[in-house]
Parts: C-alpha cells; sequence; structure tokens
C-alpha cells in the first residue's frame, strides 16, 4: 500500500515528534489535537527541532521551511479525509484508545491503517471496537521520537500481513529500524525496561539514595545514555505509572515501581511537563 498522508493524533511530546519525522521524510502530515494549545506547543517544539538542525549545518533554512510546510496543525476532523495511515499518540488509557480508534474508523477511507503507538496495551482490544480489525496494528516508537531508531511492529489477532509490511516500509521511510514483535502486555522493550525502571525505582527509597546520585553513576559508567529518573520524567511520570501498572497486572510484582511513583502521580508532579517530578523543572 502507498502512503501518500499520514495523520498523528494526539500532539504531546510524542505527537509531535512523530510528526516531525514523518515531516523530516518529506510527507505529507496531519498532527491533530482537541486542543488548541497542544497544538501551538507542538508547532513549537518541532520548530526548535528544525532550527536547531539549520544551527548545526543539516538543514538549509528552506528545507527547514519546507519540512515545516508538509505538517498541518488541526483541531478539525475534517483535516483526516485523505490519509492512508493514522498513528494515534495520546495518554495510555484504554478507553481513551478506543475511543480515538472509533473516530478514526468512521472519518478515515476504508483501507486506511489504524496504527497505535500504545507502549503496553492490546491492538486487539483496540481493534475490537472498528470496523476494520484487519487494518489496526501497533506502531510503537520510543521516547524521544525523533532520535531513537527503534520501532516495534505489532499485530493483532486480525491484522493483515499487508498492514504490517506497509507500516515496516514507513518505518524505513523515515528512517527507523522496523522489528516486528508479538503482541504481549508492554512487547519486548517496555517489559525489559520497566522491569529495569521498576527495580531501580525501588532500590532508591530503599537505600536512600537519592535520584541525582542513581542517575549520575548510572551515566558516569554508560550504562545508558540517560538515566532513569531523568528518562521517567521526560517521558511523563503519568504514562510510566499507566504502563507499570498495565505490566504489574500482567507478570506480578516485579513491575511495582514502590511507592513514589504513584505519590509523584497523585500529587500531578507528572515530571517536565509540570514543572516537577523526581527533579525540578523550569517551565520559562
Amino acid at each position: 500500500m502507498y502512503v501518500k498522508k499520514v495523520a498523528v493524533i494526539g500532539a504531546g511530546t510524542m505527537g509531535a515528534d512523530i510528526a516531525y519525522t514523518v515531516a523530516m521524510a518529506n510527507i505529507p502530515v496531519v498532527l491533530r489535537d482537541v486542543d488548541e494549545k497542544a497544538l501551538e506547543r507542538a508547532k513549537s517544539h518541532i520548530q526548535k527541532l528544525l532550527d536547531g538542525r539549520v544551527a548545526k549545518g543539516r538543514l538549509s533554512g528552506p528545507d527547514a521551511a519546507q519540512r515545516m510546510s508538509q505538517i498541518v496543525f488541526s483541531a478539525d476532523a475534517s483535516a483526516l479525509k485523505d490519509v492512508s495511515v493514522a498513528i494515534e499518540a495520546v495518554p495510555e488509557k484504554m478507553a481513551l484508545k478506543q475511543k480515538v480508534f472509533q473516530e478514526l474508523d468512521r472519518l478515515l477511507p476504508p483501507l486506511a491503517i489504524l496504527a497505535t503507538n500504545t507502549s503496553a496495551l492490546s491492538v486487539t482490544e483496540m481493534a475490537s471496537v472498528t470496523s476494520r480489525p484487519t487494518r489496526v496494528a501497533g506502531m510503537h516508537f520510543f521516547y524521544p521520537a525523533h532520535m531513537m531508531k527503534l520501532v516495534e511492529i505489532i499485530a493483532g489477532e486480525q491484522t493483515d500481513k499487508d498492514v504490517l509490511d506497509t507500516l515496516s516500509r514507513l518505518s524505513e521511510e523515515i528512517r527507523k529500524i522496523p522489528v516486528a514483535v508479538k503482541e504481549c502486555p508492554g512487547f519486548v522493550v517496555n517489559r525489559v525496561l520497566t522491569a529495569s525502571m521498576a527495580e531501580v525505582m525501588r532500590f532508591k527509597v530503599e537505600y536512600g539514595y537519592s535520584a541525582e546520585e542513581i542517575d549520575q553513576t548510572i551515566v558516569k559508567h554508560k550504562v545508558a545514555p540517560l538515566g532513569p529518573f531523568v528518562l521517567a520524567d521526560a517521558l511523563g511520570l503519568d504514562i510510566a505509572w499507566d504502563v507499570a501498572e498495565t505490566l504489574q497486572a500482567a507478570y506480578g510484582d516485579r513491575f511495582d515501581p514502590g511507592p513514589e511513583l504513584p505519590a509523584l502521580v497523585a500529587a500531578h508532579h507528572l515530571g517536565v511537563k509540570t514543572g516537577q517530578g523526581f527533579y525540578p523543572y523550569s517551565r520559562s
């Protein structure tokens, strides 16, 4: 299947990064969100990414303008009418994702592909609320999506092979590395990552270390390019908690992150986006 236009549903940091990545491949993309302020923040974020490439000599000014012109920022459902692939990038709540999929199923052409960027939830369950379960699949990007190369391609129980092939080719066209994985809670990468982060979070509480001490040690010894607490704050602690809850329910207490993460979420300290998480952030 030829992909002539992509839609990204949800203009948070992940959605904005995905839209930027698609536009960098000169593929027209609609970034849709019902929140106009979220669209403005996404536009500013994408412009900063483009400006950064221009400043480093990796992109000319006219080329950056061309990439930005590929993106339509819209709260209007009519902008989706001729989309080939829609990538849902809303928060990790099954009811919300199903609501989005029902709307996309109603709005998009019959052969359009509905893809979810879910970190851990069931593709099959999302597909079940549509009239096209064979055209639904997972296309899971990793944070930050404009830098991380891996994309997990996940089949639901009824997904057509053509859909998986199309999403794999699209991943390659936007300079990502697609990897086919089986449908299960957390898939592959987040199943490993969440278990590791849960262990580190419990360790922090049990032994009284600070987030900074742990993060600095991990980066200093090149265990990972980012410490787990910096990463969690950047991703969003609400998302990290949603994924941890899903995987704990599926696999048991080794995915329990301990008391600090849910306490921060309950206090609405969600990381960078709220100005406070494991670390404080300036919101100027």
